[in-house]
């Protein structure tokens, strides 16, 4: 039985480990949800993310995921860069990494932080049966996260916090305890447009509408192949994720840095990369690089297809030497995308 004054315990202990934002909600809180991901997966917004069109009812409620759960604890660990994500678009020789991808594997930190809290809830305060989840598993944090005060979905589809901006890692705990529910947050975009104009491949049909096979992050993460020569030019200098709609609202201006777990501070090496280096790039030394970062799930063909894409973007020609070893790469799509990049050198 959980003892009275659970919920303030719990957020002060979430506090105590690093998370900057904590919010409770009914499992059946955001009953909207699972219609408006089936009409994204129905529309084939998902691109090749296969994965979602196959765990769609896991995905579709808390319940459908785990029949007993009663309430969803939402948690946020922030992080908010020292350094402002665009300025590397004035830089383009040199490779845009997302501001979430140059620090530590995130998948680590966010679920080692919510094991502790969960053991913490089990062993000192005596909770039940309980599921952790960071976003691989088939949970729709964003919804819930809204659902639970931390913050609201935003017209880039991201949630935007009122403290924190847009630069927040999403993780949810399942508990098959009926807790305290926070009152949801509303929507403060208001007529504010910045995050749609800001995003270089058209990639919003409509607000709070996300087509993934325009979307930057997914080309070059997801996409497996090559990319469609219509998007490449609007990829600029990124080879890993974008931030563009993210780096483009308003709300930031709350968002601290210091507020940011110390596991996300910036790797110099995946800062400001030089195209010149990734290009350059064989297996081993790629694997030794990213070690430990999330960049490494992607292998090293697309990383260096990006890598390729951006410099046909530069307007460098000294980066030609490199392209053109790329053109008798094992890989099809680099070596395609090397030929791309030649070409628009010359």
């Amino acid at each position: 039985m959980i003892k009275s004054g659970f919920e303030q315990r719990l957020k002060a202990k979430a506090a105590e480990l690093g998370f900057v934002a904590c919010g409770i909600c009914d499992a059946d809180a955001a009953p909207q949800a699972g219609a408006r991901l089936r009409a994204w997966l129905d529309e084939g917004c998902h691109g090749e993310m296969l994965w979602m069109e196959e765990r769609a009812s896991q995905r579709a409620s808390p319940q459908g995921l785990w029949p007993e759960v009663r309430s969803v604890i939402a948690l946020g660990l922030s992080y908010a860069p020292a350094a402002d994500p665009m300025a590397l678009a004035a830089e383009p020789t040199r490779g845009r990494i997302s501001v979430y991808a140059q620090g530590r594997d995130y998948h680590d930190v966010v679920k080692s932080a919510l094991k502790s809290l969960a053991r913490w809830m089990v062993e000192a305060e005596g909770m039940g049966a309980l599921k952790v989840f960071v976003d691989t598993a088939p949970v729709m944090e964003k919804p819930l996260a809204q659902a639970a005060g931390i913050g609201w979905q935003g017209k880039h589809t991201n949630v935007v916090s009122r403290s924190h901006g847009n630069w927040l890692f999403l993780g949810a705990i399942y508990v098959s305890e009926a807790l305290a529910p926070d009152a949801a947050t509303g929507d403060r975009c208001g007529s504010c447009s910045a995050c749609q104009t800001a995003c270089p491949t058209d990639a919003f049909p409509a607000p709070y509408r996300l087509d993934a096979r325009r979307c930057i992050s997914y080309l070059t993460i997801e996409h497996k192949g090559a990319i469609p020569e219509e998007l490449r030019e609007g990829i600029g200098n990124h080879v890993y994720g974008c931030d563009d709609c993210l780096a483009a609202c308003p709300w930031n201006k709350f968002a601290q840095a210091a507020q940011a777990h110390k596991a996300f501070l910036p790797r110099a090496e995946l800062a400001a990369p030089r195209l010149a280096d990734l290009l350059a790039l064989d297996e081993p030394t790629f694997r030794e690089i990213f070690s430990g970062s999330p960049i490494k799930r992607i292998g090293r063909v697309r990383l260096v297809r990006n890598a390729a894409i951006a410099a046909g973007n530069s307007g460098d020609a000294a980066l030609t030497p490199a392209l053109k070893a790329l053109l008798d790469d094992e890989d099809a799509v680099v070596a395609e995308a090397a030929g791309w990049a030649l070409t628009r050198l010359s």
